[in-house]
């Protein structure tokens, strides 16, 4: 069994299910993967469906039907004779992800500004609100989820279905990649400055501000994120001599 995590005000008691209307699978498959992307499980370490179950309250039913969603979603990966482990992200995977979130959020942005009504946009300063209120909490299970919800009242208020569809299938690796660009010293700071200003781009119906606003945002959230991965990569080892050999 493993020591209780590290991580400053997180224990297990962050990820336990709480049972309520929505659907109990979603409930625990949401749990999971706020435990990964938390860093409550390391790329690389496998997943004991025991453990998870401890940490969630749930049924190994539960956790199992979670673990294939989170598998689709390439969170997880199963390997022979080892099971469910976390797949970590390479610079290069996070980089296609975070071209893909530059694109989106970008029109996502620029189409709330031009076409959100009234009651989306008041939702959208409420999750702004909670969100900085979120970010004087050192917990990134708290922050993460203020980030998912501001980002759903955004994308939900678009008025493009498509991009919320194309978005929600990343969304397991963009809370993974969020969450290692806010270990950047600083990067919270400056991701809620940033969020400022895009909310007041959004706010005047700035179209053309909002996408340059969410753009720059994820270019920023990119770079610091992609400097941590390079050094937890570290250098290219060296080819050998004998696989130099077979490829001549």
């Amino acid at each position: 069994m493993r020591e209780p995590s590290a991580e400053p005000g997180m224990d297990d008691r962050d990820f336990r299910v709480v049972r309520i209307a929505a659907p109990l699978r979603h409930s625990v498959t949401e749990s999971i993967r706020n435990a990964i992307a938390a860093g409550r499980f390391k790329a690389g370490e496998r997943l004991p469906e025991r453990e998870l179950c401890e940490m969630t309250g749930v049924s190994r039913t539960l956790v199992r039907e979670a673990l294939r969603q989170l598998e689709s979603e390439g969170l997880i990966k199963v390997l022979p004779h080892r099971g469910p482990i976390v797949a970590g992200l390479t610079p290069k995977e996070a980089e296609g992800i975070y071209q893909v979130r530059r694109e989106l959020e970008g029109l996502a942005s620029q189409l709330f500004a031009e076409v959100a009504r009234d009651a989306e946009r008041a939702a959208l300063r409420e999750s702004f609100r909670q969100l900085r209120n979120a970010f004087q909490n050192e917990d990134p299970v708290v922050r993460l989820d203020a980030k998912n919800r501001f980002y759903a009242s955004l994308v939900g208020g678009c008025g493009n279905e498509a991009i919320g569809q194309t978005l929600r299938m990343l969304n397991s690796r963009v809370m993974v990649l969020r969450a290692t660009s806010l270990q950047a010293p600083g990067r919270a700071r400056q991701s809620l400055k940033e969020l400022n200003g895009l909310m007041d781009a959004l706010m005047a119906g700035n179209g053309k501000a909002a996408r340059k606003a969410a753009m720059e945002h994820v270019d920023r959230a990119a770079q610091a994120a992609l400097n941590i991965l390079e050094a937890q990569a570290g250098p290219a080892a060296p080819e050998a001599p004998e696989q130099r050999r077979r490829k001549s």
